[in-house]
């Protein structure tokens, strides 16, 4: 116990949670917080890693919560008897539930994605559903179907909303700031935790991402009859709107979401959850980059292991193998079975088909290329053609030897089997743990290839950028290109051209101060400092123009929020923010501080993942 000094004092002693070490086996009344400094602590003094009874999933999150519940979206408003739905060129007056889902779909005329077939064929079938039999009956082909003016309506309002007064829009905002104070707060074990989405979603048509084939499906309004709560055995329970009542009251204090439901387009629960800034978040995400850390130590006898195993005579050992190689070198994840009802033809490592996979024993002057084509998760396509070692080139060729195109390429392996392997190289080991670990050091290895101490703090903010391209490149966090694009990126151009004007023109003023001062003496040398200063100004805006269009034209097809907020350790960015003297604003916004909150005091200068 000397070994730990003051560690496990003070924590507690009833049997909420059971560890055994080296130290002996303990029983104590923690809560996931101290479990999990605990874990990470004694494991810093070299002692050999915690066992616990389960895992950070099932120990005791809270002893105490109580809170308001969720909010929910106010009962649908129906639309001005000067607005109107036409059918054929005839105005129809749709039932309540009908027009609802009518204007879901006029507001987002505007939208490509109302022109996709898909969309458009999901969405018709959906609102079919709404409709009387009467409406059923006449409305029977949607591209007769007119949305115009219920458009123009939404239009119309949301500029009218941004058009109000200053002392209206006080008034919005503080009845905006009465609703947070009376539901977006909760008591977690005597502290007040601001909650994170305690709104209900509003009902809408789902868009998806990439080409998802249930885009258009109508998300129906969640009711309190929907709703399990979560709250302490002790506390008030929630009171559900006025006429209704809740699924069902539980007290799990294993978990840490408020509220749950099933929502309708994939079938899976949705969650009421503390606000990222939160405490127990924040411990939550420390443990996390902690156990993606802590594969820096068996990472190496993992690659070796699964190298060795590309030459194994069992088939089932080398697929085992080359499935690692996947999802260490090109962040796969390991391709869990869809959710019941899904339909989208998703796959991962595991759920590789043949048709997926093309090898090219020489491309672009190099040698064998592996080229992958599948829908990712969320249906984002991945495509990849990247360079792999010779045994893998040759273990794939095996693989899909005798195969038809829809069979599965690791025929002889499961996702179970796969994550029982990770699990038995390294406790807490997943594809995700591979993912954050290889998206932080790579961030952290791109820094420290990208930046130099004496670039601009603009270079040094492109220089991030890069290095977090990289690691979104890495990950596959993709997106397509906003439509917005040409039209944003041309008057930024303009910006440039017209500030490259005022820079040759503040050019051409120096010259001519310097000519003045050389006529006639010192009593132009202030006159010349000036221009001076104002062509470094403008020299520096330039700059930063500059650097804003090329992060925006590298930008355009890459998602940079995902792989910054879940897989990579904000204290790589905090380190080099104090290292190279850039302000943490540049990197983070104010939401993204509050929920790395724990990150500050934890990250030095000289901080390495």
């Amino acid at each position: 116990m000397a070994r730990v000094p003051g560690l496990l004092a003070g924590l507690g002693n009833s049997n909420l949670c059971r560890t055994s070490c080296c130290l002996g086996e303990v029983a104590l009344d923690w809560t996931a917080g101290a479990c999990i400094r605990v874990l990470l602590e004694v494991q810093a003094f070299g002692v050999s890693p915690l066992r616990w009874e389960g895992n950070v999933q099932n120990i005791v999150k809270w002893r105490q919560l109580e809170h308001r519940g969720p909010y929910f979206t106010p009962a649908y408003e129906p639309l001005p008897d000067s607005v109107h739905f036409f059918y054929d060129g005839k105005p129809v007056k749709l039932s309540l539930a009908a027009e609802e889902v009518a204007t879901l779909y006029g507001k987002m005329l505007h939208l490509e994605c109302t022109t996709k077939e898909v969309f458009r064929r999901n969405f018709f079938s959906d609102w079919r559903k709404e409709m009387t039999a009467e409406e059923r009956e006449l409305i029977t082909r949607l591209d007769k179907c007119d949305f115009a003016e219920i458009h123009k309506h939404f239009v119309e309002r949301a500029e009218a909303r941004r058009s109000l007064p200053k002392e209206q829009k006080q008034k919005l905002k503080e009845e905006a700031e009465k609703l947070q104070q009376e539901f977006g707060y909760c008591i977690l074990d005597g502290h007040r935790e601001k909650i994170g989405n305690f709104k209900m979603e509003p009902p809408g048509l789902f868009r998806g991402r990439g080409e998802h084939p249930k885009m258009g499906v109508l998300k129906r309004r969640v009711r309190p009859e929907d709703v399990i709560i979560n709250c302490g055995r002790d506390s008030k329970i929630p009171e559900p709107p006025a006429g209704h009542q809740w699924k069902e009251v539980r007290s799990d204090n294993t978990v840490t979401w408020l509220a749950a439901w099933m929502e309708n387009i994939q079938n899976t629960f949705k969650y009421v959850m503390l606000n990222p800034s939160s405490k127990l978040k924040g411990e939550m995400d420390w443990h996390k980059y902690e156990v993606a850390r802590r594969l820096r130590r068996v990472v190496d006898k993992i690659r070796a292991q699964y190298r060795a195993d590309w030459e194994s005579p069992e088939t089932k050992k080398r697929q085992l193998a080359v499935a690692l190689y996947f999802i260490d070198k090109l962040a796969l994840r390991t391709g869990n079975e869809k959710e019941e009802g899904e339909t989208a033809d998703t796959v991962g490592c595991c759920s590789l088909r043949v048709e997926h996979v093309r090898l090219h024993e020489k491309a672009d002057g190099q040698e064998h290329i592996v080229e992958l084509v599948f829908l990712g998760k969320d249906s984002i396509r991945y495509n990849n053609r990247v360079t792999v070692e010779k045994l893998v080139f040759q273990n794939l060729q095996h693989f899909m030897e005798d195969k038809d195109p829809g069979d599965n390429l690791f025929d002889a392996l499961s996702t179970a089997s796969l994550n029982k392997h990770l699990q038995d190289s390294m406790e807490g080991l997943t594809a995700k743990v591979f993912r954050t670990y290889n998206a932080s050091v790579t961030l952290q290895e791109q820094l420290r290839a990208l930046t130099r101490a004496e670039d601009s703090l603009t270079s040094k903010i492109s220089a991030y950028n890069r290095a977090n391209r990289a690691v979104a490149i890495l990950c596959n966090h993709r997106r397509a290109i906003p439509k917005t694009f040409e039209k944003s990126m041309q008057k930024l151009q303009e910006k440039i051209e017209i500030k490259e004007a005022q820079v040759t023109e503040a050019q051409a003023e120096l010259e001519r101060a310097k000519a003045d001062l050389r006529t006639h003496g010192e009593s132009k040398s202030k006159s010349l400092l000036q221009k001076q200063q104002r062509l470094l100004k403008l020299e520096g805006q330039l700059a930063r123009l500059r650097a804003k269009a090329t992060d925006k034209e590298e930008n355009k097809q890459v998602a940079l929020g995902t792989a910054k907020l879940n897989y990579l350790d904000p204290r790589i960015s905090i380190a080099w923010c104090k290292r190279f003297g850039v302000p943490i604003e540049k990197i983070y916004s104010k939401t993204q501080r509050e929920r790395f909150a724990w990150a500050f005091d934890r990250a030095g200068e000289d901080f390495e993942f």
